[in-house]
């Protein structure tokens, strides 16, 4: 007798993994629906595996969990290995090089150091400026 292998759908995994993640850091579909803009009622489908989330959603989704896409995927501590990709540079190496990439890079890196420099408040408050500014 072959042994039947109940296998769960994606969007049921996908909504498991994303109450977790919320679970874990103490937010409620409320405070997931003001970080991200997603209607809590959708937010509940999508945990309950009634919907399957655009990539677009769970990029909202993680920005609102403040976790990176992959953590929705995988459950390990650490990125899961990317053998087949090229290594890449860090931002202090793109910014000693010449051009508009080293540029870009030179002005990253004084920002990043400029917001090191701000209050608590303050950087919250530029941070939610700047979800508002790219989500809309």
């Amino acid at each position: 007798m072959k042994e039947h292998i109940k296998k769960e759908p994606i969007n049921m995994l996908i909504g498991q993994r994303i109450r977790q993640l919320r679970e874990q850091k103490g937010m409620s579909q409320g405070d997931i629906e003001k970080a991200s803009g997603l209607l809590r009622c959708y937010i509940s489908r999508v945990e309950h595996g009634h919907t399957v989330p655009s990539l677009e959603t769970l990029e909202r989704f993680a920005a609102a969990l403040d976790v990176p896409l992959y953590k929705l995927f995988y459950t390990g501590d650490e990125p899961p290995p990317t053998t087949k990709l090229a290594p890449r540079k860090t931002l202090e190496e793109l910014a000693m090089e010449s051009g508009e990439e080293g540029s870009e890079a030179r002005f990253l890196l004084k920002l990043k150091g400029l917001v090191s420099q701000m209050v608590d408040s303050d950087r919250a408050f530029l941070l939610d400026f700047a979800k508002k500014l790219a989500s809309g």
